[in-house]
């Protein structure tokens, strides 16, 4: 049993073997959230020194979160959390991480991880999930050592820790502009005029964008100003809810300046969803003149 003066304080254990993406990734999570360290990482069996680990993952046959103990395999576990959900399920209820932020790395990342680990992801030839590249960590030969395998392991935490920081970092940048997302949407207006490049689009709908009447966004990029339509619903983020005119389509420089009208003009794409002029009064200029095509088009359909 767990014997709580026994513990190695930020310590972390979990099986030997082959690895996984579920107990890498609870590895990493800690890891990142400053909970445990690298150098104390034990893979093993050996329930003498699992007993003594701060953490347990994957290993043991115990859910028992109030003592650190996030196993799955056990037959009393009817749950459809890998190991790294139940982690992840501790740090939320542990405020470790924000109710928002364990919500996004579900949707994100940790959703398709219990999924894969427990059978139920849909196995589609071509697809490489998250699982398998964590999986193409642990060495080819089967008859690696301990040691190598070990290697292996911390190269895929280090791995996972990556990718894990940059997923919040940019969400944390992500929300950041979430004010000012908000301060542009209360104009109204069927476009949205940003005057620097922001992350917008997460705050938009979490917002209500859905039912905003905006229809493209206007931001600078690289030192030129984008003209984009705006999905209808997040969850049709490769449509628009007003596609850029059909004579615009994969035209350049002068040729889209000759017909639009309008000068500075760098491409539109073929898709119709992105146009990119030099300066913001053509940009301006440009959505103004998609609106005055939709008006003329409406009044000719209803003489």
């Amino acid at each position: 049993m767990h014997e709580e003066h026994t513990i190695a304080p930020r310590s972390f254990g979990t099986h030997d073997g082959t690895f996984h993406a579920d107990d890498v990734t609870a590895c990493a999570m800690l890891l990142v959230l400053g909970l445990i360290d690298k150098d104390k990482i034990f893979r093993t069996r050996d329930t003498t020194i699992l007993n003594r680990c701060e953490y347990v993952c994957d290993v043991g046959g115990l859910y028992e979160p109030e003592v650190k103990r996030f196993d799955h395999h056990q037959v009393d576990y009817v749950g459809f959390l890998s190991s790294a959900g139940m982690i992840l399920e501790y740090l939320r209820s542990t405020k470790l991480l924000q109710q928002k932020e364990a919500d996004f790395l579900i949707n994100s990342l940790i959703r398709g991880i219990d999924a894969h680990d427990n059978g139920k992801d849909p196995q589609l030839p071509g697809y490489c999930l998250f699982s398998h590249v964590i999986s193409n960590f642990n060495p080819i030969y089967y008859e690696a050592s301990t040691e190598d395998l070990y290697a292996a392991y911390i190269s895929a935490v280090e791995f996972a820790a990556g990718h894990l920081s940059r997923l919040l970092d940019r969400y944390r940048y992500n929300q950041s502009a979430r004010g000012e997302v908000q301060k542009v949407m209360s104009t109204g207006k069927e476009y949205l005029l940003f005057e620097h490049h922001v992350p917008w689009i997460d705050s938009f709908f979490e917002l209500g964008g859905e039912r905003h009447p905006a229809k493209f966004i206007i931001m600078p990029i690289a030192g030129q100003w984008k003209l984009r339509g705006i999905p209808p619903t997040n969850d049709e983020r490769m449509r628009v809810r007003l596609p850029l005119p059909a004579a615009w389509a994969g035209l350049m420089d002068k040729d889209l300046e000759s017909v639009s009208g309008i000068p500075d003009a760098v491409f539109c794409h073929k898709g119709r969803f992105i146009s990119v002029w030099k300066t913001k009064e053509a940009a301006l200029a440009a959505v103004e003149r998609v609106f005055t095509l939709l008006r003329k088009e409406k009044e000719g359909r209803h003489k």
